[in-house]
């Protein structure tokens, strides 16, 4: 790092302008100035139209002796495109007049570095739930990989436009979140796929509702939130990791930390949440995350210093971490010895069956939780055998109750322990065999595709339901790839050799693979 020492960091991708100054090991100064619709949403234009009325007092707010600058770091994105030209503008100027090294910082993955920092952590699932974003990412392969995402609206703007919707002023989580302690939560639609998650439906029926509006509002934050808190559990059983970390501004909820803390003490796990001041939108994780980088060289050109609206958080090779992340993909067989508790049910031996008992969550409202275990329950039974009489290798069932299943125990090893190019491109062939029949499994990964005698069993159907429609498949498949690509280093020969199985066992491979790279665009900022 330079003599001079100090990181200058500028954030505005939406609605705050901020700007930080980080020294040897501590944030040395602070300032925001957020910019406040008049009325409805954030305007973009008129957002960055904020941002540079205000840039001067915000970066003057946090610059004592400017010689003591060693580099600048500005969020090149995911954001809104106007408000990040504005703050890329200053940054390389500043850079520029002080002659100093630019740094280009992804907004996400500074969420990430600076909960890291400020709690302590060290190699966490992180659940990112913010305006435009909602992501459940990990470490792996010098990357943070994302797991799992919302297919159409973040969770902040979504909680926003039905805070417009009831006359409420921006940002509407705060408001809420306060008549939401007053309520009783309704139903409303609840929208897993695997480990993706859609909210719009969740919003439309939330905005339709003729129930008062604090049980409304309680409904609506349960629903999403506990969306939120499954994915999150998924990716810690699946990954075999121990802490989880929550960021971005919806963090800043109480509830939502509530749930998220009772996610994790049920599981065993770590449950980090940073200060108010670090957990939405700010300059510090900006400067933060501009001086691990600085360290590691990973600075930018002038020329090469454009920014970009969908940024995304896996397309950053991080470098100034240490180790590649892999061994904390635990091979903790979940099906192995005695038994083993998944993310969703306990899995107990009985000789040659199992049985399968879907447990009560914590984090979830009583009513909520009694529909979806007893839904999952029947749906599962009713699918898997669905599955079987279509030629599909499930495990045949013995006995169903309200909430467990007894069926037959599957030897062998779990798909994501032996990622082949000859496994994947057979469970290609069987999903396809699968989707021509109807049937969508819901949550295709490879923690739920057994290998027997190098044939993939498909269990856990808890998320299955029957569709033929391209959208349902689209999704499916995206799942496979999506874990595919969070867990493995060889991610383009496996879903190539997917695909080739895939096409072999049905006739509209192509359709469904146009609709998969649909679906993956819709991850990008919104």
């Amino acid at each position: 790092m330079p003599e001079r020492g100090h990181i200058l960091g500028i954030e505005g991708t939406a609605w705050n302008l901020s700007a930080a100054l980080f020294g040897e090991d501590d944030v040395i100064a602070l300032y925001s100035s957020p910019y406040q619709p008049p009325s409805g949403g954030i305007h973009p234009r008129e957002a960055a139209q904020h941002h540079a009325s205000k840039m001067k007092e915000v970066i003057g707010a946090v610059i004592g002796d400017p010689s003591e600058i060693g580099a600048v770091a500005f969020s090149r994105g995911p954001g809104l495109g106007p408000c990040l030209r504005t703050v890329g503008t200053a940054a390389r100027a500043l850079a520029l007049a002080l002659d100093v090294p630019l740094v280009g910082v992804n907004h996400c993955v500074a969420h990430v570095e600076i909960g890291r920092w400020a709690c302590g952590c060290d190699d966490p699932v992180t659940l990112y739930a913010s305006g435009a974003n909602t992501q459940v990412l990990g470490f792996l392969g010098k990357r943070y990989r994302i797991f799992g995402e919302t297919l159409d609206i973040g969770i902040g703007n979504g909680l926003d436009k039905f805070a417009r919707g009831k006359g409420m002023p921006h940002p509407g989580g705060p408001q809420i979140e306060a008549l939401a302690r007053e309520g009783e939560p309704i139903d409303l639609p609840y929208t897993v796929k695997g480990m993706d998650l859609a909210f719009s439906g969740l919003i439309s029926a939330a905005s339709a509702s003729t129930a008062p509006l604090p049980d409304v509002c309680a409904g609506l934050q349960e629903t999403a939130f506990a969306m939120c808190v499954e994915v999150t559990e998924r990716a810690l059983a699946h990954s075999g990791k121990d802490e989880v970390l929550l960021v971005g501004g919806v963090g800043a909820n109480g509830r939502l930390q509530e749930m998220v803390r009772t996610m994790c003490e049920e599981r065993g796990a770590s449950f980090y949440v940073p200060d108010r001041k670090f957990i939405g939108d700010n300059g510090a994780m900006i400067a933060y995350t501009g001086k691990i980088m600085l360290a590691a060289g990973a600075t930018l050109d002038i020329a090469d210093s454009a920014v970009d609206a969908g940024y995304r958080s896996d397309e950053v090779m991080v470098t100034w971490r240490q180790g590649d992340g892999d061994a904390a993909f635990a091979r903790a067989d979940m099906i192995g010895g005695a038994g083993a508790r998944g993310a969703e049910a306990l899995v107990t031996h009985l000789g040659r069956d199992v049985a399968k008992r879907r447990l009560s969550k914590g984090y979830r409202a009583p009513r909520l939780d009694a529909r979806l275990i007893a839904e999952r329950t029947r749906a599962e039974a009713r699918l898997i055998a669905a599955a079987r009489k279509a030629g599909i290798p499930t495990p045949v069932i013995r006995d169903v109750t309200h909430d467990s299943i007894v069926m037959e125990y599957i030897q062998g090893e779990m798909l994501k322990h032996c990622l082949s190019p000859a496994a994947v491109e057979r469970t290609g062939e069987m999903v396809g065999r699968m989707h021509a029949a109807g049937i969508i499994h819901g949550d295709l990964t490879t923690s739920n595709i057994i290998i027997r005698d190098g044939v993939p069993v498909f269990i856990d159907f808890g998320l299955a339901y029957v569709s033929r429609e391209t959208e349902a498949r689209g999704v499916d498949v995206h799942v496979f790839f999506q874990t595919l690509e969070s867990t493995s280093r060889d991610y383009e020969r496996l879903s190539l050799a997917f695909r080739k199985g895939y096409a072999a066992a049905t006739d509209d491979a192509a359709e469904v693979f146009r609709r998969v790279e649909e679906i993956r665009l819709r991850g990008r900022y919104l």
